[in-house]
């Protein structure tokens, strides 16, 4: 790639991006940096559309990468490539498409002023809102440019161009598509088939360079709207996004996208509890599926988590190491993620999270540490003995406490797989909160209910 001589070949942007394409899958490259759990799913169907020189629509629930993936697509168009200066739409010195570009090229010859227009300025990116008007979208009769050059108000010359335009050479992108209204989509859809359109009564002719893409929210197509026919028709694929089939998955995206001081420590058991916080909400009767519930989630959960922890740190002292109680203190990086079913709303949002927790944490013991022989420290509880979880003072003296367990300190220490007392201070709370996620404990509500560390280290926690 780089700067391209002039061969006097025209080359549209697809043709550029279906060059660049091939030329990365040959070479084995990274197609779509940062784009993680599509490699056998959506990867291969958007490859297809792009080397079929197709416009697509990405079709998915909230937070499921689908503007990382369009905004991903410039890396396949070439690192700068020329354009007429002086213009305000991008146009092809070899290839002008607007009336001023031509009388530029027919003034000038070889003359011809031009710049180097780079890849990230070829993108533009609109969201789609039921406000947004033609005049946005393509442009506008500007009638003093009109009065100034001395032309009617039909040549497009007098036109104040829109999004559409000053993407020409580039690829446009509409997010939510359709929450535009029928009438800017059908001329959104003559423009891009037809190559006019009407603004105000004046038919304009804009045969544009431009690739296009969308991305829409199924739920949409009935709670807010819907992709006229005729426009949805001419869209070439229809490309299906998901959320993280496994639990790993999700936790690599986590892991990449979530920003937290690096000092804090995350336990595996821990990074796998708030993934699976996740999948259990997209799977609780009183979460609204349609709505779907965002990878998001996890990624907010994180770096509340983490932060908590620190904080925790700064005031005790101890050593910063995400726990369950951390994950507790993260429910407002839950509660706005999830929108609820008639049965949620009833038992509250707070209420609806933390027993996403519990499962959460039930299911991820059960998967690594299910077989684990916990009948001693089971036995001790149902003794009647109650076990206040330290929330202050420094790990040792947590570790300590843990011996008061039969059976829990040693398996902490298997589970945190690490001499780390803080680690293993974590593990512990997790065994408990995991068993307790499996109905073999009960819990008392005491070790999340205070929000001040102050009041948190006198109550402490505790299970029974």
């Amino acid at each position: 790639m780089g700067r391209q001589p002039f061969d006097g070949r025209v080359r549209l942007v697809q043709d550029e991006v279906r060059e660049n394409l091939t030329r990365k899958l040959r070479a084995g490259e990274d197609l779509f940096p940062g784009v993680v759990g599509y490699d056998d799913t959506v990867i291969p169907q958007l490859v297809n559309a792009l080397l079929a020189r197709q416009n697509f629509i990405l079709l998915g629930l909230r937070g499921q990468a689908k503007s990382r993936i369009l905004r991903a697509i410039t890396g396949l168009l070439d690192d700068v490539v020329p354009v007429i200066d002086g213009v305000d739409m991008p146009d092809d010195p070899l290839n002008p498409v607007g009336a001023e570009g031509r009388h530029l090229l027919e003034t000038h010859g070889l003359e011809l002023p031009i710049r180097w227009l780079p890849r990230a300025d070829r993108y533009v990116e609109k969201l789609a809102t039921p406000d947004v008007t033609v005049a946005d979208l393509v442009g506008d009769v500007d009638p003093i440019k009109a009065a100034r050059l001395g032309t009617s108000l039909g040549d497009v010359r007098s036109m104040h161009f829109g999004l559409l335009p000053r993407a020409n050479r580039g690829i446009f992108s509409v997010n939510e598509l359709a929450d535009l209204a029928p009438k800017v989509q059908v001329a959104l859809f003559n423009i891009l088939q037809e190559g006019d359109v009407q603004i105000k009564g004046y038919p304009i002719r804009l045969e544009l360079d431009v690739m296009l893409v969308f991305s829409a929210n199924p739920e949409d197509y009935t709670a807010r709207g819907k992709i006229v026919t005729p426009l949805k028709d001419r869209i070439g694929s229809e490309i299906r996004t998901h959320y993280p089939t496994d639990v790993r998955l999700g936790m690599d995206i986590t892991a990449q996208e979530a920003v937290r001081d690096e000092a804090v420590v995350v336990p595996d058991f821990i990074a796998e509890l708030i993934e699976e916080i996740a999948f259990q909400a997209r799977e609780d009767g009183r979460v609204d599926k349609l709505s779907g519930v965002s990878q998001r989630l996890p990624i907010s959960l994180m770096e509340v988590a983490s932060a908590n922890a620190e904080r925790r740190s700064l005031v005790s002292g101890d050593a910063p190491v995400v726990r369950v109680s951390d994950v507790y203190a993260g429910l407002p990086a839950i509660t706005g993620k999830m929108e609820l079913e008639y049965e949620g709303e009833l038992k509250g949002a707070d209420q609806v999270a933390k027993d996403v927790i519990r499962k959460a944490a039930g299911a991820v013991y059960a998967r690594n540490f299910g077989s684990a022989d916990t009948r001693e420290l089971e036995k001790w509880f149902e003794g009647g003995n109650v076990f206040r979880f330290p929330q202050s003072g420094d790990a040792s003296a947590g570790v300590k406490a843990t011996r008061e367990v039969p059976g829990l300190s040693d398996f902490a220490a298997q589970v945190a797989g690490s001499s780390d007392d803080a680690v293993r201070v974590s593990a512990a709370e997790f065994i408990l909160e995991g068993l307790y996620g499996r109905k073999k404990l009960s819990r008392a509500e005491e070790l999340y209910a205070a929000p001040e560390p102050e009041t948190r280290q006198q109550r402490g926690g505790r299970w029974n």
